[in-house]
Formats: structure tokens, sequence, C-alpha cells
């Protein structure tokens, strides 16, 4: 019967910390189109329903709203391309923009 305990357990864990809030401070850590790297700072607010993203980076401050599926979070930033992120098991972003060529990554704090 434990077994099965633990294997619900980790059938299930993927959901719970994909539904976990967003909501904090980040580091980003970024590359533009062009390669050249940039970084700074983000905050996310979360609240189930809208996801808002406020970046202040070394390049310029910028702002987007948008919405999570699971483990993906897609931010209106602007921009003729979302920002796609993928929330990792650690809690980063993984993200890429204007079309797949420029990256960024936010690292909670």
């Amino acid at each position: 019967m434990p077994r099965i305990f633990l294997a619900l357990a980790l059938l299930l864990a993927p959901a719970v910390a994909a539904a976990q809030s967003l909501t904090g401070f980040y580091d980003v850590y970024g590359r533009n189109v062009d390669g050249a790297a940039y970084a700074g700072t983000a905050e996310i607010r979360d609240d189930g329903d809208t996801v808002n993203v406020f970046w202040n980076t070394d390049i310029g401050a910028y702002s987007g709203t948008g919405y999570r599926d699971g483990s993906t979070v897609l931010i209106d930033w602007g921009a003729d391309y979302l920002i796609i992120y993928t929330v990792m098991e650690d809690g980063e972003l993984h993200g890429t923009w204007a079309d797949g060529y420029g990256l960024d990554r936010l690292s909670p704090r």
C-alpha cells in the first residue's frame, strides 16, 4: 500500500509545483537577438488568473501581462512575439522571445 501512495505523490508533485504562485523577485539573465548579454531584476505578480512581469535590466525597463498554463507562462510585453517561459522544478523560468532568437532566464531571489 505505501508504494501506491509514493507513486501517487510522484505523479502529483509536478502538478502541485506547477500550481504554486510565481509571485516574487527574480534575477534576470538573458541574451539579445544579436547575442549580447543582459542582466537585471524582475518582479512577478501572479494572482492565479493573470501574471504580470516587471523587468529592470541594464538595457531598459519593461513590463508585460499574460497567463500561465501549467508549467508554461505566456507574456505579452508589446513586441511582435510573446515571451514564452517554462517553469522549471527549481523555480527558475527559462524563456525565449523574438520568435526564439532571444533568451531570458529568471532565477528566484
